[in-house]
Order: C-alpha cells, then structure tokens, then sequence
C-alpha cells in the first residue's frame, strides 16, 4: 500500500512539474517530448519506455539470473503500468491547471519537486520493488562492475540528451531548466525527507498501522 501511494506521488510530482511548462524530470524527459510530437499520451510512453527497460534488465542478467532477480524484474511490469495509469490520471486532473507568470511556473516546479521527493521516499522505504530506470541501472552496473552512482548520472544525461535530439527534429520542448532545477533539487528533498521526516520509527508506526 506504502509502495503504490509512492507510485502516486511520484507520478503526481512528475505531472506537476509538466505542468510547470520549465520541462520535466531527467527521468521523464525522452517520455515527454515523445509524447509531445505523438498521439501516444505521457502515460503510455511511459509505460513503453519502462517495458524497453525492463527487456533491458532481462538481457543484462540473461547468463547469470537468479529466481530472485527474475522475480524482481517481472514485479516491475503491473507497477509500471500502474504508474502511467497514474500519469494520466493526473495528467486529466490538472489540465486546466497553468501557470499565469514565470514566478507562479517557478512556484509549481518546486512544489512538484516537494511531491515527487515525497513519493520517492515512499517507494523506497518499503522495500517491495525498484522503478525499471533505477533497475536497468543497478543491473547495468553489476554487470560491468560500475559504481551505481557514476552509472546513474551517466544515464541520465543520455536520456536528457535522446530528449534534446529529438526536440530538434520535431518541436521546441520539454528540456528546460525545470529539468536541471529538478533534477539538482529532488535528491537532496528525497535525503532530507529520508532521514528527517519519514525516519526508521515513524516508519515502523506507519507499518504498524497498516498491520492493523
């Protein structure tokens, strides 16, 4: 239950910060412009882009797998799916949802940074899944024998830099900077909400209740 309304604020912070109109997330970058020049909606593509990631992680571990690791990888696909539904869901929401000046746009970015922090943490606390991005990278670099972090900023910058190559062969958008705001801001949000708010004892009263 933790998990899934993580998955809602993530997708909730990532919509909010659409709606900013300064761009979008790294993570969501390649998603957004497609969806921008396409008929698909940002749910669905994101969807596909995390079932190309998940094909990903199912070839990076395809000789040395584990039942664990298949079971890890496989748990990814109904939570993918529930995560665009989510997309789109607040996508809906919040379409008539606009910023009337660059301070109000600015405004909506970091309140969408403060949602999606909040739900990383919750997605990560209760130790149910990974998203496929934060998958196909930790597979990616035990693979290869990589530090994860280095691993990580790495595809970042390649996603951010598909989204720019494909904003110069169709429309203008989607990379902005909301998109380094956000992504310098979430990480230190998500550490700070980590082990300052939702800390390990708040943690286990929230699992107690749910037990009950």
């Amino acid at each position: 239950m933790v998990f899934v309304a993580g998955l809602y604020f993530l997708a909730a912070g990532v919509v909010i910060i659409v709606r900013s109109t300064l761009g979008t997330t790294p993570i969501s970058s390649v998603n957004y412009v497609v969806s921008l020049n396409t008929p698909l909606t940002l749910g669905i593509c994101t969807f596909i882009i995390n079932m190309i990631l998940i094909a990903g992680q199912l070839w990076l571990v395809r000789d040395r797998r584990t039942r664990r690791d298949i079971i890890e990888i496989m748990l990814q696909i109904p939570f993918s799916f529930v995560f665009a539904a989510f997309i789109d869901l607040n996508m809906a929401l919040t379409q008539d949802l606009s910023p009337s000046g660059y301070a109000a746009a600015i405004a909506l970015l970091l309140a969408g940074c403060v949602v999606q922090a909040v739900g990383v943490v919750l997605e990560i606390k209760p130790h149910v899944a990974m998203m496929s991005a934060e998958a196909f990278v930790k597979y990616f670099s035990a693979r290869y024998n990589k530090e994860f972090g280095k691993v990580k900023v790495c595809f970042d910058v390649l996603l951010v830099s598909m989204a720019v190559a494909l904003m110069f062969t169709h429309s203008i958008e989607g990379v902005r900077e909301g998109s380094v705001i956000a992504a310098c801001l979430t990480g230190y949000m998500v550490t700070f909400l980590n082990t300052r708010v939702i800390t390990r004892r708040m943690w286990q009263r929230m699992r107690t209740g749910i037990l009950k």
